[in-house]
């Protein structure tokens, strides 16, 4: 059988530092007719299993560890008693959710996941949480970014960029490596593609996501968080 993508939308409140967010998140279902591989799944177990139906859930995949990425895992995971990955960096982030158990495996950069007739490649993309990952399928010309990478430029949490020059690191060095046709999938709205992101990217490095209104263009001076655009490295490992 032929692989395919599948999409279902969950809502709900996540409370960041005593502040209620409403929020929508994407599950994305890699698959085909017969087994499955589902990512991110949000707080909404029988929605997301509906859709899968009577396949096989292989394996459950959060992106990152925060409540919205995780809240459905264990549930989902259980039907199939399918395993659960997870960067090792996220697994404090898991425990404030999931305070009784840990996740089955510990993903890795370079690791690969396989499901029908494609492969799901793992990029370390830390920056929203630091042990954040995206997945790349290159047979279906999809990267699932999480909040990585969303179809208006680098994801937040609360409004905030966490480790803005890591996210930023990983984006250029990780995901606008990939062909610019690659959809773009992430935990939150309407997917985009590389090619449409890649162009404000040198904006993103020169301050334009945290620059106050009227501020004058500083491209080397400090950003309103704190950080400097000389600290951001455009691939990994740059001195």
């Amino acid at each position: 059988m032929t692989a395919r993508i599948e999409r279902v939308v969950t809502e709900g409140v996540v409370d960041i530092d005593g502040t209620e967010h409403k929020v929508e998140n994407n599950t994305w279902i890699v698959g085909d007719d017969d087994e499955v591989i589902v990512i991110d799944p949000a707080r909404d177990a029988d929605k997301i299993l509906e859709q899968v139906g009577e396949r096989e859930v292989l394996a459950v995949i959060c992106t990152h560890g925060l409540p919205d990425h995780v809240g459905a895992a264990i549930e989902v995971a259980a039907r199939d008693e399918a395993v659960i990955a997870l960067h090792p960096k996220d697994k404090p982030l898991w425990r404030e959710t999931w305070a009784e158990t840990w996740p089955d495996i510990e993903m890795e950069d370079d690791g690969i996941f396989g499901v029908a007739d494609v492969q799901l490649d793992v990029l370390e993309t830390p920056g929203i949480s630091p042990g954040g990952v995206s997945l790349y399928c290159e047979a279906l010309g999809a990267v699932f970014t999480g909040k990585s990478l969303q179809a208006d430029g680098p994801g937040k949490i609360g409004g905030e960029y966490p480790a803005l020059p890591d996210q930023l690191t990983s984006i250029g060095g990780r995901l606008f490596t990939l062909p610019g046709e690659t959809r773009v999938l992430p935990a939150h709205g309407e997917e985009v593609t590389v090619g449409d992101l890649e162009p404000h990217f040198d904006d993103w490095v020169s301050g334009s996501l945290t620059r106050k209104p009227g501020e004058d263009d500083a491209p080397d001076g400090p950003l309103t968080d704190g950080t400097r655009a000389a600290g951001i490295r455009i691939t990994p490992g740059d001195a």
